[in-house]
């Protein structure tokens, strides 16, 4: 018999969670998911939240269906990466009291506290708003008064759980880059970041690097997951640093992200930011480089919801062959993506047709004009980075599960003039950078991962008019109120 040895990765997103048990070589043996369970919290306009023990039950029942399907394993080490800027407080007892995820924005009403936003940028290399974790606990402390009484600390999500398998609390960079009271440059939780929203230093966990051992998996979790009592909690990371991780990229690469949401991002190897105030600059799961980023905004959510209503019973590759039947959509979309040289969210979007509805007009059209709007999008905020700190080399590495679309990977390769490489593991590029992470625990080499394709750019006449047109719809839907 057989025994092959892996790991255990969790991975929280905004939308699903993912247990995997993958080998040291990034060779997949299982992966679970189940869709997030939210709630609305009432105290609040704009607030959802979950229930942290809820979701601990959900990873621990995903992750005893992925061990029974992997065959004979034995796991040697245990990680976790989340979406960014979620978190799960915990109480005076231990106890998780409650977790805000990256889409909950309960400390809206309280972005106007912050009266020099630009020297929180200058620290924290992004724009403040009630994205980021200080802002949902100053929220907290407002409303939800039962809960901050049994406040001590809090913790990202992927951190959260590894304290759950592990018992020890620990902050990494990445996560903690995310929070508004994290100095970027410096590495360090920061005292006048902490003093602008009252929160206490003292409540804050230490920083770990993505890749630190935190020590056995604790003897409850691995008898009720039946596994070695020996396997050990690594330190994982984001998200979508874990992804950019994943590709293998060297300093000044480019990679795209292409998920709900889609971040541009390039690895640096120094701490930059905008003098416009458009990029975001965090730390990688490294301890030296960067990452700078521009971000569209929801872009695959708007693909995946498309195909739900018009292909609901067809896989994606029937939509790829009817799309290849389209030389170009009847129709044009602009569908509330994120421009960094915008200052205002586009809250209005839709479809722009000439009337009557054309024969021509079919479901492949709404869905060519969606990749076309993703794929400016992507671009408009590549755009924005170059400005920030230009691209020299003549490819883009591109993962996440909008890179299997063939017609988006060419139409970015298309409007950037630049090679599009993608590896054969795109698909779980998180899980697969926590494979990563888990082999420098523990000091083995990360085998490379193969490229499945390079998309190489078309030259396209209609293209710039294309391009005209979609700026011009998108100006159209913005003057609407």
């Amino acid at each position: 018999m057989i025994i092959k040895e892996a790991y255990l990765i969790i991975d929280v997103g905004t939308g699903n969670v993912r247990v995997a048990v993958a080998q040291p070589d990034g060779t997949m043996l299982s992966v679970e998911r189940e869709n997030m369970q939210y709630a609305r919290d009432e105290q609040y306009p704009e607030s959802i939240y979950f229930e942290p023990g809820q979701l601990w039950q959900q990873i621990l029942q995903l992750a005893k269906t992925a061990l029974a399907n992997s065959g004979n394993v034995v796991i040697r080490a245990i990680t976790a990466t989340s979406q960014r800027e979620g978190i799960v407080v915990l109480g005076k007892s231990g106890a998780s009291l409650i977790g805000m995820p990256n889409i909950d924005h309960r400390g809206r009403e309280w972005e106007s506290m912050i009266s020099d936003k630009s020297r929180v940028y200058e620290l924290t290399g992004r724009y403040p708003t009630s994205l980021f974790s200080a802002l949902k606990l100053v929220g907290l402390r407002h409303r939800r008064a039962n809960l901050w009484e049994e406040f001590v600390t809090f913790l990202s999500i992927s951190d959260w759980v590894q304290y759950q398998l592990s018992g020890v609390p620990r902050y990494e960079h990445s996560q903690a880059s995310e929070t508004l009271l994290y100095d970027v440059a410096a590495g360090q939780w920061s005292a006048e970041l902490c003093a602008l929203f009252d929160i206490d230093n003292a409540t804050l966990p230490p920083l770990a690097f993505a890749g630190t051992i935190l020590g056995a998996v604790r003897p409850t979790v691995a008898s009720e997951l039946a596994i070695s009592p020996e396997a050990i909690v690594v330190v994982g990371g984001s998200d979508t640093q874990l992804a950019i991780k994943s590709m293998q990229p060297s300093i000044d690469d480019l990679v795209i992200i292409s998920g709900t949401t889609t971040p541009i991002i390039k690895l640096v190897g120094r701490y930059i930011t905008d003098e416009q105030q458009r990029t975001w600059t965090s730390r990688h799961v490294d301890e030296t480089s960067f990452i700078l980023e521009a971000n569209a905004g929801v872009t695959g959510l708007n693909y995946q919801r498309l195909k739900e209503i018009f292909y609901p019973n067809e896989a994606y590759e029937v939509i790829e062959e009817e799309l290849a039947e389209e030389i170009q959509s009847p129709c044009v979309a602009a569908l509330g993506s994120l421009l960094a040289d915008e200052k205002a969210p586009l809250i209005r979007g839709g479809f722009i047709f000439n009337t009557p509805v054309s024969h021509q007009l079919t479901r492949s059209s709404f869905v060519l004009a969606t990749l076309w709007d993703i794929a400016c999008s992507i671009v408009e905020n590549y755009k924005s980075l170059c400005a920030v700190s230009p691209h020299q080399p003549d490819y883009i590495w591109a993962c996440g599960g909008g890179v299997e679309s063939r017609t988006l990977r060419q139409f970015i390769a298309n409007l950037t003039q630049k090679t599009i490489l993608v590896r054969d593991t795109y698909r779980q590029a998180s899980v697969i950078g926590g494979v990563f992470v888990c082999n420098d625990a523990l000091g083995l080499p990360s085998v490379e991962q193969a490229i499945l394709e390079k998309v190489i750019p078309q030259t396209d006449k209609t293209m710039k008019a294309r391009y005209d047109e979609w700026k011009a719809a998108r100006l159209a839907f913005k003057s609407l109120k």
